[in-house]
């Protein structure tokens, strides 16, 4: 996560995907595709990183392996740390849209009269 609590778009994406249910890589990549409509396009290699790098930080964590067409899939779960901070980016996202709203629907201070 960045320092301030901002999360990047592709590491929010990536924990809503897993906070649904536990995925390997490739099913976050198609995940994260479908749940961005199709702006965001993780490359494997990105994907893998990412999950390393949110696995470090104690927000997603291993959740078995199995074989799948001639392939070993490690599947990843969301942990409680990063259900949090889902749950928390969510609520700064939100706040943000909250106040965008209302100042797209009515006068700001300046149209009211107000001297910033």
């Amino acid at each position: 996560m960045v320092p301030d609590g901002a999360m990047r778009e592709p590491t929010f994406l990536i924990l809503t995907a897993l906070a649904a249910e536990r995925l390997h890589g490739y099913g976050v990549m198609l995940t994260v595709e479908s749940l961005s409509g199709g702006r965001v396009r993780l490359r494997p290699g990105t994907v893998y990183g990412a999950l390393d790098r949110l696995e470090a930080d104690g927000l997603v964590a291993p959740d078995g392996e199995a074989l799948e067409q001639g392939r070993v899939r490690r599947y990843y779960r969301l942990t409680a740390d990063g259900k949090r901070a889902l749950a928390a980016e969510t609520e700064r996202m939100a706040a943000n849209v909250r106040c965008a709203r209302e100042r797209l629907a009515g006068p700001g201070p300046r149209e009211q009269g107000w001297v910033l």
